[in-house]
């Protein structure tokens, strides 16, 4: 977990959603999360993170590759929380 200071989100005129949006859309532009990473990290919904990305000018580009990577993510994650309904 990373903590922001207050002081530090005021000083950017942000709220801690925005910064997680802003992070998450800056990652996923630098190729260093998959899109689905990206969007879980914005906690936005498929559709308003698609607006994001357009807004920022950077197309939602969900490869088959970004898709067997998130498989790969929730085998991982499988073990550590299970099958939760």
């Amino acid at each position: 977990m990373v903590l922001i200071e207050d002081s530090i989100l005021e000083a950017a005129n942000m709220s801690e959603q925005e910064l997680k949006i802003e992070l998450a859309i800056l990652l996923y532009r630098k190729n260093r999360l998959t899109y689905a990473q990206a969007r879980k990290l914005s906690e936005l919904s498929r559709i308003e993170f698609d607006d994001k990305l357009a807004e920022a000018g950077i197309p939602s580009d969900y490869t088959v590759e970004d898709l067997h990577a998130d498989l790969k993510t929730l085998e991982e994650l499988r073990p550590k929380y299970g099958d939760r309904k």
